[in-house]
């Protein structure tokens, strides 16, 4: 079995971020969802689990922090195409989202590497972008070549 990814979101309006979440793409897995959570399929492998605050405070003794404030995770996911990339931040903005927050742009014309942020209704900070394939394949620091 391939090893699964499920991020634990705190929420403070679950209806609202689940709507949020299917709106940008994400599927709501029924099976896994009621009032306290929704577990929210972004592929076969990575869910997200938007919790409530007071579900979120069962698993840990750790204050929830104000994201809107302050970071504490980038969410950064793999898109197939700049088009995908844009098609995401157009879904994001028509539905409540901040997008384009980072102090950097990496919406650069012709790069190897294409990628937007938003926030979504909690302040999560989210990453969609593309690399180009040959790029990814060669690695950003290709290792030297050494002569014997």
């Amino acid at each position: 079995m391939a090893r699964m990814i499920f991020i634990n979101l705190p929420v403070a309006d679950l209806a609202r971020s689940k709507a949020f979440h299917e709106a940008i793409g994400f599927r709501n897995e029924p099976k896994f969802s009621n009032d306290q959570g929704a577990m929210m399929v972004l592929s076969d492998t990575i869910s997200v689990m938007l919790l409530t605050h007071d579900f979120y405070s069962t698993f840990t003794t750790r204050p929830i922090g104000d994201t809107h404030r302050e970071s504490r995770v980038l969410l950064c996911m793999s898109c197939d195409s700049r088009e995908e990339v844009d098609q995401i931040i157009d879904k994001v903005a028509a539905n409540g989202g901040k997008i384009d927050q980072s102090p950097k742009s990496e919406a650069e014309p012709g790069g190897p590497m294409y990628g937007r942020d938003f926030e979504d209704p909690d302040g999560h900070q989210w990453e969609p972008m593309w690399m180009d394939p040959t790029f990814a394949e060669q690695g950003a620091h290709p290792a030297e070549t050494v002569e014997a």
